[in-house]
């Protein structure tokens, strides 16, 4: 059984940063493309970023290139999701994700592809 755990969400002004982390227990870290997605009131969960196993490829959503930035720790169990330059529209729970199916480099952006889920952590951005 694969565990994720959210943290680092919390309130910002637009402009600021955040670091949000999430650290795995359970599988070897390094067998699963991590991902990052998120949710606002009254929409659709989102793709905003994911990671290759080895780290070496990423993908992101066109709402946060440039602004954000996916990295993982394979010796900490850890990916992390770097944000910059915060908008009002990036306020939602951002949720963690693990895919252990697909290619070495692979960086998926659909949820079906993943496997496994954290809770989730909010993150709120005034304007």
């Amino acid at each position: 059984q694969v565990q994720l755990v959210e943290s680092g969400g919390g309130l910002v002004q637009a402009g600021g940063s955040l670091r949000l982390s999430c650290a795995t227990s359970g599988r070897t870290f390094g067998t699963c493309s991590r991902g990052w997605f998120r949710q606002a009131p009254g929409k659709e969960r989102e793709f905003v970023a994911a990671i290759s196993r080895n780290g070496g490829n990423t993908d992101y959503a066109d709402s946060v290139k440039g602004r954000f930035a996916i990295s993982r720790d394979n010796g900490k169990n850890t990916v992390y999701l770097q944000m910059n330059s915060l908008k009002p529209e990036d306020t939602a729970i951002y949720y963690c994700a693990a895919a252990c199916s697909g290619s070495y480099y692979y960086t998926p952006n659909l949820g079906l592809e993943y496997d496994y889920w954290g809770q989730g952590t909010q993150v709120t951005v005034s304007s």
